[in-house]
This record gives structure tokens, C-alpha cells and sequence, in this order.
């Protein structure tokens, strides 16, 4: 799974995607920082089920926080995007192409209304937010109809001489875009898009263009800066006007500087919760930004933000769901390791799905699947649910 951040320069991007995988990037206030994309890790939180048995799991990869498992996510930072990437400006083709792979988009919105549509600084609320949302819906849809248009008209002669099944033919020529014969599918549905396809016109193009983006592309708005005075009303301004998207409120800079200071051991910080404990006494430049945090941001918003972003883009916008792998008999691996691996696996997924998911001979193999808390034998069409923890029995 990819997780891209998108949005204009000097949204907070950068500063959204170290606080989330404390990588080293750049991160200043002019556009065009970032030039080549980011790419790191991040981690959504889950609760840790091995503490139903009094155990405690030990992840191969990702980490455990008091009563919460860390899993990983792939995260892409690209550089911000201005009116009219989709025709070039601002190297926005390249940028544009960065994000091909994304499952999910956050878009960083400044939340302060302090910087114009190019992403240049002005006064604090000169600027409102709703115009990055609207601007980048734009971008992205016309990206989409674009690479649609291109050599549409010789796509549709082939259609109609070899009389190939528009699904399958224009799911392949869009899969760069993780667009499947069920999205197209569903978009002829919706948007009853059956007449014959050389006399479609411009208008279902776009129609098509833009369906095919909102399935492909979902997009969540994190609107940052929580922590400047202009941002609450713009936030509550967002939320009335926009009706289409998830909007939820964060500090990246708040987020980072806690997450800096857990890692030198000033303070013990889990992600996501709303309070953090000093372990040892802070210089006075960092007492008060712990001070500050805790005042203007938590004590406000109830977390940073950050957390809330990134599992709500996986559980709520993509609606994955956390699976682990476990043994009717015990918990560990051959090496004592507890609950060593979880997986991120999309909804409707089958205990079959997580036995191919597991392994190719695990799937070809496959006998049945056991729930291990329930201690039920479940079959291959078994739909799975969010924390489960499943058992496969397959041929050897």
C-alpha cells in the first residue's frame, strides 16, 4: 500500500511526512523544496491483540507502544502542486507522475490561511483554504482526462474493429493508475456509459475521467497548522463548505517536535494520544514548546493530528483492515517471537486472499482457516474482519 501527500508548496508536506516517518528531508518555507519525492515509511496504530492472551507481540516490522502496534505504511511525499500541473507549470507532470502508485492521497492544506495559491507566504487568514481543494480536485481530474484523451480516438477505432471488451482494454491501458475492469466497470454503471464508444463526446470523457480518479485517488485533507490562531474558524469554515471530503484537523510541527523529543528520551510520547510524560527535566527553549504544545494543540485538538491522518486515510477512506497471522496452538513463531507479523489487506478480503496473501503455496494448497479466538473453523470464502487473527491449514 502507497500513501501519497500532495498539496501546494509550503502546505507543510515535508514537515507532515519527517513528523510521520522522522526521515531527514528538507523542509523550509518557499516553494519547491521538495524537487525529487520522498519516500519513507510511516505507521498506522492498531491495538495490540496479543495483549488479549497477556502477551505482548514482537513485530518484525513496525514497533509496539504501550498497548498499540505500529504497522507499516509506504508514504511518498511529491512536491506541491500549483494551478495548472496538469499542463507542465511548475514540473507539475513530474509531479503528478509521482503519485501513479498511490492507493490514497492526503492533501496538506494550510489550515492558517497564510500562503497565496502559489504557496507564498502573506498574512495569516488572507487566503482561504477551500480554494486548495477545489484547485487540486481540478488537478487531479484534468491529470486523469488527459492521459484518457491521449490517442483516445484510435483506442476507440480498435475497440469497435476488434471488438474487445471495453473494460478489459481500457483497464489495461489505465493500469498505471491502479485502475481495474471492476472501477470501469462500475463507472459505465453509474454513469450509464453504453452507447457505442465512437460517439462519445468530450463531456463523458470527463465524466469518466473524473469517476475513475475518485475511485483510484481518494482523498483525505489534513488541514494543518492547527496550532495558528486563524486556523480554528477556517477549519470550521472548511467543514461547512466541503461536503465531499474528510477533513481532519493536525500539527505537523507539533507532532515532529514531540516525536524529536521522545527519541531523546525528554519526554515518553505514543502517537495519537493527547498527552505526554516528562522523563527528564527539558532545557528551557524545549519546556516551552512541550508547554505550547500542550496548551494550543492538545489540549484543543486532543492529539497532533498526524496519527489520525494516516489511520484514517487506511481504515476509514480505504477501509483496509489489519490481519495476523497466528497459531491455534500458540501465539509465537519458531523463534518465541509473538504475533510477528500483521498485514494490511483490503475489505472483502477472504481467509483464501490472506492464504495467497501469505504464500502463492499457501493459497494453491489450502484446506481451511481457523479464527483463533474463537477457535472456529472457517472457510476459504470466510470474509475476514478488521484484527483478526487467522490460522491456515494448507496441504504439504
Amino acid at each position: 500500500m502507497i500513501v501519497g501527500l500532495v498539496g501546494k508548496p509550503s502546505a507543510g508536506k515535508s514537515t507532515f511526512f519527517k513528523a510521520a516517518t522522522l526521515a531527514e528531508v528538507e523542509i523550509a518555507n518557499y516553494p519547491f523544496t521538495t524537487i525529487e519525492k520522498n519516500e519513507g515509511v510511516a505507521y498506522v496504530k492498531v491495538e495490540d491483540v496479543a495483549r488479549e492472551f497477556s502477551k505482548t507481540s514482537n513485530p518484525k516490522e513496525g514497533y509496539v507502544l504501550g498497548s498499540y502496534r505500529f504497522v507499516p505504511v509506504k508514504l511518498i511525499d511529491v512536491a506541491g502542486l500549483v494551478p495548472d500541473a496538469h499542463k507542465g507549470k511548475g514540473r507539475g507532470n513530474q509531479f503528478l507522475d509521482d503519485l501513479r502508485q498511490a492507493d490514497v492521497l492526503i492533501h496538506i492544506v494550510d489550515a492558517s490561511g497564510s500562503l497565496n495559491a502559489q504557496g507564498e507566504p502573506i498574512g495569516d487568514g488572507e487566503y482561504e483554504p477551500i480554494k486548495d481543494i477545489l484547485f487540486l480536485e481540478t488537478e487531479l481530474d484534468m491529470w486523469y482526462l488527459e492521459i484518457l484523451k491521449k490517442g483516445w480516438e484510435r483506442f476507440a477505432r480498435k475497440i469497435q474493429q476488434e471488438q474487445l471488451e471495453l473494460a478489459e482494454a481500457l483497464a489495461k491501458q489505465l493500469s498505471g493508475l491502479k485502475v481495474t475492469e471492476e472501477h470501469i466497470k462500475e463507472a459505465q454503471r453509474e454513469l450509464n456509459l453504453y452507447k457505442n464508444i465512437l460517439s462519445w463526446e468530450e463531456k463523458d470523457l470527463v465524466a469518466l475521467a473524473i469517476n475513475l480518479r475518485k475511485k483510484t485517488k481518494p482523498i483525505l485533507i489534513a488541514a494543518n497548522k492547527i496550532d495558528r490562531k486563524s486556523s480554528e474558524k477556517n477549519i470550521q469554515k472548511l467543514k461547512q463548505e466541503n461536503k465531499e471530503y474528510k477533513i481532519v484537523p493536525c500539527s505537523a510541527e507539533a507532532e515532529l517536535a514531540l516525536k524529536e523529543a521522545a527519541k531523546k528520551e525528554i519526554i515518553e510520547y505514543i502517537p495519537g494520544e493527547e498527552e505526554f510524560s516528562i522523563r527528564k527535566e527539558p532545557t528551557e527553549k524545549q519546556k516551552e514548546a512541550l508547554e505550547f504544545i500542550k496548551k494550543e494543540v492538545l489540549a484543543r485538538y486532543k492529539s497532533t493530528g498526524v496519527q489520525e491522518v494516516l489511520n484514517t486515510a487506511v481504515f476509514n477512506l480505504l477501509e483496509y483492515i489489519a490481519v495476523f497471522p497466528g497459531g491455534m496452538n500458540k501465539l509465537e513463531d519458531s523463534k518465541g517471537n509473538v504475533l510477528p507479523d500483521c498485514f494490511l489487506l483490503p475489505k472483502e478480503s477472504t481467509a483464501l486472499d490472506f492464504a495467497y496473501h501469505l504464500h502463492t503455496d499457501f493459497g494453491k494448497n489450502f484446506i481451511k482457516a481457523f479464527d483463533v479466538r474463537t477457535k472456529r473453523v472457517i472457510g476459504k470464502e470466510h470474509k475476514l474482519k478488521h484484527k483478526d487473527i487467522i490460522e491456515i491449514a494448507a496441504r504439504k
